[in-house]
């Protein structure tokens, strides 16, 4: 049962929150629960009080959590014991032949699939068969529908989660965002890396005119953060070589266009990879990327931790390449994950740090220029010159080397004549004291 209901004074309803809608919203229990009453009423309801989860006013938004009580004022349909689950899709027997095989475990809380490759997670434009339309399949009569936790590529096979009650698939979605659950991949990809056990760090973002269709590498403020650590198991001389991938976030694509983007591109990925990506000879050319391995939290406190078998092309390319599986299954280590936004504040950080570089340099260009219209302030004497100051010209040396020797030739007459200062006679032409030569008057100025 769903939910619990009583019946008080005025038709208000009191409703215990069960294990299946432990973790989900309050306007996503009113769609499973009572499906008459609209988000419109709901929110309305929220906004003046009326709604109440353990005597406390709640907002739309409001986790829901196993036992509490939640009070719903008189309007829409209680369901009368659980409530009414949508008709079962009917599915052919070969549907369900084929859903049953997939399946590796299963428990009240979980399935866990093989997903072939080929077969797509969710329909879409042109897409008839997917999983999501074979859900229907592991349904109980009067229980829920199993819904999706996360998805898988067309073309990529391995192990897929289905959560079997919105309880569950409210503990699981929370595992996968706050990126708890562990995800290991085999691949197989053309040439070797030179680095066998390596971290790309490669935003990524939406290639514009795909229609969101493909992705690419976008180190501008558009792309998000997505990291990947590789390790090569294997290798098959210099053409081809198997890799172990943990992406430790979950972009569209990003195992794809994280080996191509280092020149490696995943052994039939021909949309990211191109024909770079195909191997001649007995190598199928259908893309050689598989889910190996999926570690999560159960809701019931176990760990959940599941293997699934390689797809036959992909066994086949193994064998071919001379690789056995059981060399693949390497202890998985723990890597430490940094969150997006110490990511991003790390970002702002550098952007601010080289901002503030170029500044500074801008600032010592105008400082160090003369003002506009003035020629350059001539060096003070005693002020040394820098290393790249030119040299003195020959007639400032010859100045110099002048003013030295004479220097030398009055001290050298000074000490002949005990220490007094010698007196020269006029050069011819000249007088001393400033009196004109003999002979001469004076020069006067212009009579006025």
């Amino acid at each position: 049962m769903s939910a619990a209901s009583s019946v008080d004074d005025g038709d208000v309803r009191q409703f215990t929150v069960t294990k299946d809608d432990d973790g989900v919203r309050l306007d996503r229990w009113f769609k499973r629960n009572l499906p008459a009453v609209g988000f419109a009423t709901v929110s309305r309801w929220a906004r003046t009080g009326q709604l109440r989860v353990d005597g406390k006013r709640a907002d739309v938004d409001t986790r829901l959590e196993k036992g509490q009580v939640l009070r719903v004022p008189p309007g829409g349909s209680a369901p009368p014991g659980i409530k009414s689950a949508r008709p079962k899709k009917p599915l052919t027997e070969e549907q369900i032949t084929l859903a049953e095989s997939m399946v590796l475990t299963q428990d009240r809380a979980a399935i866990v699939l093989n997903k072939p490759p080929g077969l797509a997670t969710q329909g879409g434009s042109g897409t008839h068969e997917h999983v999501d339309g074979l859900l229907d399949a592991y349904a109980d009569e009067k229980g829920p529908r199993p819904r999706l936790v996360h998805r898988l590529d067309k073309d990529t096979s391995g192990v897929l989660l289905i959560a079997r009650t919105p309880g569950s698939a409210a503990f699981f979605s929370k595992r996968f965002s706050g990126r708890t659950a562990r995800k290991i991949y085999w691949a197989l990809i053309t040439g070797v890396p030179e680095i066998k056990d390596g971290l790309i760090e490669l935003p990524l973002a939406k290639q514009p005119g795909t229609g969101g269709e493909k992705m690419m590498v976008d180190e501008t403020e558009h792309g998000q953060s997505a990291r990947t650590r590789y390790r090569v198991i294997g290798r098959a001389g210099n053409a081809a070589c198997w890799v172990e991938l943990q992406p430790l976030t979950g972009r569209t694509h990003q195992l794809r266009v994280h080996m191509a983007a280092i020149g490696h591109p995943i052994v039939g990925d021909g949309k990211y990879g191109g024909q770079a990506a195909f191997l001649t000879g007995a190598i199928s050319r259908k893309m050689h990327l598989h889910a190996r391995r999926l570690r999560i939290e159960h809701p019931e406190g176990d760990l959940l931790d599941v293997t699934a078998p390689l797809p036959d092309h992909f066994a086949a390319s193994m064998v071919h390449l001379g690789f056995h599986e059981a060399d693949g299954d390497l202890p998985l280590e723990q890597v430490k994950l940094v969150p997006d936004k110490v990511i991003e504040k790390r970002a702002a950080k550098a952007h601010a740090k080289e901002y503030r570089k170029e500044r500074r340099g801008e600032r010592r260009k105008r400082a160090d220029a003369p003002p506009s219209g003035r020629s350059a302030p001539k060096p003070r004497a005693g002020v040394k010159k820098g290393p790249g100051s030119k040299a003195p010209t020959g007639t400032a040396l010859a100045r110099a080397s002048a003013g030295r020797a004479s220097a030398e030739r009055n001290a050298a007459e000074r000490a002949a004549n005990g220490g007094k200062p010698v007196r020269r006679a006029p050069a011819p032409g000249k007088t001393g004291g400033g009196k004109p030569p003999a002979g001469k008057a004076p020069r006067r100025g212009p009579k006025p």
